[in-house]
């Protein structure tokens, strides 16, 4: 089926020369998934059956079988769920909405305890913003250790996924609409491989994909206050390598991202949730991880941007940076907010003017302690620590993210001795915020609106007055003992960069006003796709 569209709209366009409106006409072709067109643009290869399988978009059944027609079906199914209220306001994990920070070995991320399977088994994995997959270790033929003993702030084994184990688990086929099959998987019965290749040190992990259920319980203010095991679709993480090896997310990561894979994806489109999330880091290193979550009213946003004509990752564009209260020019870039990055990063130019202005206002010598990454370090002087500027960046219809104390202060045997400001230099022109600058804010992932919120918060309660469980016993104290701060500021740790699966983004987007056209005719094609 094929359809073709024409969009009348009056952009209004305000001449310099006098001001007259000029009527501008888009022209769209809108194709169906399941056409001849669509399967020749992605490539697909006809099997014996008459189906075709293509590499990276999945199955495409053939055209008036009964495939065809209960895919169309489950599609509309799923769209009529989103329309309606969704079942709760709030989800969170059965173990607790409590993040834990974790340092030295762990790679300065934040992690939760997770149960999934039946009977349920916890893990303790990552959280990134950064990537789709949620995946954990399991049939480990190269997996980081998960005994206590190799990691100082754990007072529990980690656990290995048995697929088997589990009477909820179900093999994920080629065939599934999610596999991206690729030459490893001729044969649409045969289940589904995965490799993730992410930005930082050769990092990956691969295995197999495979169905079981995650265990959640609703918010205090929803009337239902039964559990919830939701389907999703887990990464039997087989292999890993590079960071994942040497204690980075040995428990696995929770994927968060934008791709039809993640768990904020399933829960959304099942009709669970708004298609929304948040993530809040407190001053005290606690956290919070709430599904659904769209913030309060008052909070401050910004639009989330296309990446090469693409929704594939959280990219928000910034107006400008300032030092203190000196703003400076020409200071616009392209940022993608990761909570899988330990800190953050500046493209080349931004980073130039950024560090200069903090020098000069610091006002102190420039310094240097071995192991760390930092370029702009500073020792304490007998008068102590310095006024340290703050750093804000400009947004659109003057919101502003104010990072309050940017730097990373060092410790050494006598206490703290000095401190760095904690931006790195970033591969590319897009930068990326890390949990660092996150700290003391509330950052909602606002999928269904695509913006980025964020406010204030100490992470405790909800934007309803309501209280979230931070774990099982309704207590804020963490179930695992955590480094100190002098411990996790030990030299040489493993500092995560941004964990991006896939592509990593090199170059801007450009935001003008063909993007509002691309926006609307966007909205048109997701009916019919």
């Amino acid at each position: 089926m094929e359809i073709r569209l024409t969009l009348l709209g009056f952009l209004f366009i305000i001449g310099i020369k006098g001001g007259l409106a000029e009527p501008i006409v888009y022209s769209a072709k809108l194709v169906h998934k399941f056409s001849d067109e669509a399967k020749a643009h992605r490539g697909l290869r006809v099997l014996k059956n008459g189906a075709e399988v293509a590499g990276g978009v999945g199955f495409s059944p053939q055209r008036w079988s009964l495939e065809y027609y209960r895919r169309l079906l489950s599609s509309d199914l799923h769209r009529q769920t989103l329309k309606l209220n969704p079942q709760f306001r709030f989800l969170y994990p059965s173990e607790g909405s409590a993040t834990l920070p974790l340092g030295n070995k762990f790679g300065w991320l934040h992690y939760m305890w997770i149960d999934i399977g039946t009977p349920k088994v916890s893990f303790l994995v990552a959280l990134d913003a950064g990537s789709d997959l949620f995946w954990v270790p399991c049939d480990c033929v190269q997996c980081a250790p998960l005994s206590s003993n190799y990691y100082s702030s754990l007072d529990r084994d980690l656990n290995e996924y048995n697929p088997s184990g589990s009477s909820t688990s179900k093999t994920l086929p080629c065939s599934h609409q999610l596999c991206e099959p690729g030459p490893d998987c001729p044969n649409p019965k045969q289940q589904c491989p995965y490799t993730v290749n992410y930005y930082s040190e050769d990092t990956s992990t691969s295995g197999f994909l495979v169905e079981d259920v995650l265990h959640l319980v609703p918010g205090p203010s929803d009337v239902s206050n039964k559990s919830v095991r939701a389907p999703i679709i887990v990464g039997c993480g087989s292999k890993q390598t590079g960071g994942y090896l040497s204690g980075v997310a040995p428990d696995g990561l929770l994927g968060l991202g934008l791709g039809e894979i993640s768990v904020p994806s399933f829960l959304a489109k099942a009709g669970y949730i708004r298609n929304s999330f948040s993530l809040c880091f407190n001053e005290d290193d606690s956290g919070r991880l709430l599904f659904g979550d769209q913030g309060i009213a008052s909070q401050q946003t910004t639009p989330f941007l296309p990446l090469d004509g693409k929704n594939v990752t959280y990219i928000v564009g910034v107006d400008a940076c300032c030092v203190g209260s000196s703003c400076l020019d020409n200071t616009n870039f392209q940022l993608l907010v990761d909570s899988g990055s330990s800190f953050t990063f500046l493209p080349d130019q931004i980073y130039g003017k950024v560090v200069d202005e903090f020098d000069r206002q610091v006002n102190t010598s420039k310094s240097s302690f071995e192991g760390y990454p930092w370029e702009y370090c500073y020792k304490f002087s007998s008068n102590g620590m310095p006024t340290i500027p703050s750093f804000t960046l400009k947004f659109a219809k003057s919101n502003s993210f104010v990072v309050s104390n940017p730097v990373f202060v060092i410790y050494g045997a006598q206490g703290a001795v000095g401190f760095c400001l904690a931006v790195q230099l970033a591969d590319g022109d897009i930068g990326t915020i890390g949990q660092n600058f996150m700290t003391g804010y509330q950052i909602i992932f606002d999928r269904e609106n695509f913006k980025l919120g964020w406010s204030r918060s100490n992470c405790k309660d909800l934007n309803n007055g309501d209280r979230a469980p931070l774990n099982p016993s309704g207590t804020s104290n963490s179930p695992n003992s955590l480094p100190t701060a002098e411990q996790q500021s030990a030299p040489n740790s493993p500092a995560v960069g941004p964990a991006v699966a896939g592509q990593t983004p090199s170059k801007s987007s450009s935001t003008c006003l063909s993007c509002l056209v691309k926006f609307f005719l966007l909205l048109l094609v997701a009916h019919i796709s």
